[in-house]
């Protein structure tokens, strides 16, 4: 069937303003994409209709809290196809999920955690810190079964990959990967923040232990995200961040604590954010996840097509192993430059830098690119602005 996109972009307010006279074309998805109403209305409700306490208070707009926050939840174990909606834990963002993971995993001298050569700093640092306990971190080759199988020893104890980059749009075979983490007896840990938006990730297929993501790359609001953990993978953390929420009862010298997910949700919640976040999962699975990425891959190829020869573009030239992103170069013009030039000329808003990933920059001796990245209601007619504006651009230094 495919998308209505005309239709689709009705329900973002920001593409029917101008600025300085022009329409807003925004390539900008794999930083934060934009929100629709229906996600906008239902952060707005709960600050209008009900703007109380979850899980604490027993009165009628506490109990509309509760029902709101238990619907979202259950929509993203759908969304994800978490076995129970225990399993769904929320937090501000993947950043924090993963920290979660790295902290509360009973890690101890000796042990090892594998990632990949193409992490974003959120799937990297977590685990480098490990080190002042004598954690060994080590990295493999992004989506090289053969490089992962010869650093998996008894000693690993964990490996946490990011799926889909979001430096060049490239994706692992993460349930080859997986099963040959298990085969070794180790966890896996899945950073889907580039995938989540766009393609169907189902945890129990691929039998991923843990599962990070953000709701702001995926039409729902910034600062919520979430972890999921399988029930007996969840069972293997330690608190991490402990107060409200996170016990039933306590003493001065004691305390019994919850179980997942409030084990791990504590304080006063992001109770909008969280609502929000459910609206967007709602929105993407009606909308459905095989129309999105084929629709991005028509415009990534027709960009691909129009200025792939003319820039350095990064990763591989055939659009369909990069999925929605087009990461390039334009040799002799400094990234910034190129976007400022892109937003000054026609709005058009892209991301230049190193998107978080300086580690593969600096091994591989770049300063970082300029990244368009596309979603659901972006337009034929929005890639032949930017293929026009970059075509200029280019020409400037021929």
């Amino acid at each position: 069937m495919g998308l209505n996109v005309e239709g689709i972009r009705k329900d973002f307010p920001i593409l029917q303003r101008k600025l300085a006279g022009k329409p807003v074309v925004y390539f900008d998805n794999a930083c934060q994409s934009l929100r629709p109403v229906q996600v906008i209305e239902k952060i707005n409700e709960y600050y209008k209709d009900f703007p109380a306490c979850g899980e604490r208070s027993m009165h009628k707009l506490g109990k509309k809290v509760d029902e709101g926050v238990d619907k979202a939840r259950k929509s993203l174990q759908a969304f994800f196809n978490a076995k129970r909606t225990e399993e769904i834990i929320f937090t501000k963002n993947a950043t924090e999920a993963i920290n979660i993971v790295a902290h509360a995993l009973d890690l101890s001298k000796g042990d090892v955690v594998l990632t990949t050569d193409k992490e974003h700093n959120s799937n990297l640092i977590p685990w480098q810190l490990l080190k002042e306990k004598g954690v060994k971190h080590e990295v493999v080759e992004f989506n090289n079964l053969d490089a992962l199988n010869d650093k998996l020893t008894k000693n690993v104890k964990i490996v946490s990959m990011v799926h889909t980059s979001n430096m060049d749009g490239t994706s692992i075979d993460a349930k080859e990967m997986i099963k040959a983490v298990h085969d070794n007896g180790s966890l896996f840990m899945l950073d889907a923040c580039q995938s989540a938006p766009h393609k169907t990730v189902d945890v129990r297929k691929l039998d991923v232990d843990f599962m990070a993501c953000s709701g702001h790359k995926m039409l729902g609001p910034s600062g919520i995200g979430l972890l999921y953990g399988k029930q007996d993978a969840l069972s293997k953390l330690k608190p991490f961040v402990v107060g409200g929420s996170t016990v039933s009862e306590s003493t001065y010298s004691s305390c019994d604590l919850e179980k997942p997910p409030h084990l791990f949700e504590a304080g006063l919640q992001n109770y909008a954010g969280i609502m929000g976040f459910g609206a967007a999962a709602d929105y993407l699975k009606k909308t459905g996840l095989d129309n999105v990425s084929a629709h991005e891959l028509r415009l990534n190829r027709k960009i691909t097509d129009a200025v792939g020869d003319s820039v350095e573009l990064l990763g591989p030239k055939n659009p369909e192993l990069r999925g929605s992103i087009f990461s390039f170069n334009v040799p002799g013009l400094e990234t910034h430059n190129v976007a400022v030039m892109l937003d000054e000329a026609a709005n058009v808003m892209v991301r230049s830098g190193a998107h978080c990933c300086h580690s593969w920059f600096n091994a591989h001796k770049m300063l970082g690119s300029v990244r368009a990245s596309l979603y659901l209601y972006n337009t034929e007619e929005e890639c032949d602005v930017f293929i026009k504006e970059l075509q200029k651009i280019v020409k400037l230094l021929s």
